[in-house]
């Protein structure tokens, strides 16, 4: 069935509209030819009462019988105009019940043929400022919209997700059940940006039973609770009450390093921060003689910072995490 524009408030209103047109017709019909109906309970006519009383019990199919067409005309009239009306009625309110189980039944086929398909994708719980924020930056790196899965319990904030083209689940993150809807067990990544340190705790120990290889990275409001995110089997712990603290302390006496900062975590415009593989001419070299500025050297599961002497030598298969520039192309896309 087509998508409608109209709300359900909407829909159902002119649904009921139709549906009392159909029984007025009717009953008009019974009145003005009340000389053709005949009522078994009385012998003066058809009243307007009567004739609304018919319209009712025969739209509705009810038919009790009283009230019943005797001559050819009326007859005439009920098979050629209420019989029609009848099953516009019928139609009307059989049919708000066939859309709503059509509805349910094809959104329940996107959502299967949707985790069927899904895969390496990225799980955002909660959608608050730093859910938003996080979103922004895989846009900015190139992540696809549909690739990229927001949970939440407010409507509004699912609602504006998807206006993005973000795939949205409404749901506690904390009950397996809607992990389960986002697809976690074949994420990528999870990033829990709820507003509660409890909370972050269960969704990532809850989701690390579920997927225990996908990489979680979660947000905490105090340091003190770091621990309890690694304990549940986050990979990476952002304290968001700190980090904003040593920025707004690092702007009161060196502003610039601020600026600097904020520029390097905007993807969008300026420098950005990006991960690459090494080329096959630059292997056996030194990164910190490359073009690029290279900050660190990702090698297996290690990270090492530039001046590790480790790195000294780069090898097939390192990854470098170095200092880009956004195009202005970059910045239209």
């Amino acid at each position: 069935m087509p998508d409608t524009h109209l709300t359900p408030v909407e829909a159902l209103l002119r649904r009921f509209a139709i549906a009392v047109g159909a029984l007025v017709a009717t009953a008009l019909i019974v009145y003005f030819g009340g000389d053709g109906y005949k009522d078994a309970n009385n012998d003066d006519g058809i009243s307007l009462l009567d004739a609304f009383y018919y319209a009712t019990v025969s739209v509705s199919t009810t038919g009790y019988g009283d009230i019943v067409p005797v001559t050819d005309t009326a007859r005439f009239m009920t098979t050629v105009f209420v019989t029609p009306l009848r099953l516009i009625f019928l139609i009307t309110f059989v049919g708000t019940t066939v859309e709503l189980l059509t509805e349910r039944s094809r959104q329940s086929f996107r959502i299967q043929r949707w985790r069927t398909r899904v895969r390496n994708h990225t799980v955002v719980v909660g959608y608050g400022t730093k859910g938003r924020a996080a979103v922004d930056t895989l846009l900015g790196d190139g992540t696809d919209p549909a690739d990229i899965v927001v949970v939440d319990t407010d409507r509004a904030q699912l609602d504006a997700a998807s206006a993005l083209g973000l795939v949205t689940v409404t749901g506690n993150a904390t009950r397996s059940s809607v992990l389960r809807i986002a697809g976690v067990q074949k994420a990528k990544a999870l990033v829990v940006a709820t507003n509660r340190d409890d909370t972050a705790v269960l969704v990532t120990l809850t989701a690390r039973e579920l997927a225990p290889n996908v990489r979680i990275v979660a947000s905490v409001r105090e340091s003190e609770n770091v621990h309890l995110l690694r304990q549940s089997g986050a990979n990476s712990v952002i304290v968001s009450a700190e980090t904003a603290g040593r920025l707004l302390g690092a702007a009161t006496t060196t502003p610039a390093v601020v600026e600097v900062i904020e520029d390097l975590l905007t993807p969008e415009a300026g420098f950005a921060i990006s991960e690459r593989e090494v080329d096959e001419t630059e292997i056996g070299g030194s990164p910190r003689h490359l073009s690029d500025i290279v900050l660190a050297v990702v090698r297996g599961d290690q990270l090492y910072r530039v001046d590790s002497p480790r790195v000294d030598a780069l090898e097939r298969g390192d990854r470098l995490l170095y200092v880009r520039k956004v195009t202005p192309a970059e910045d239209d896309d």
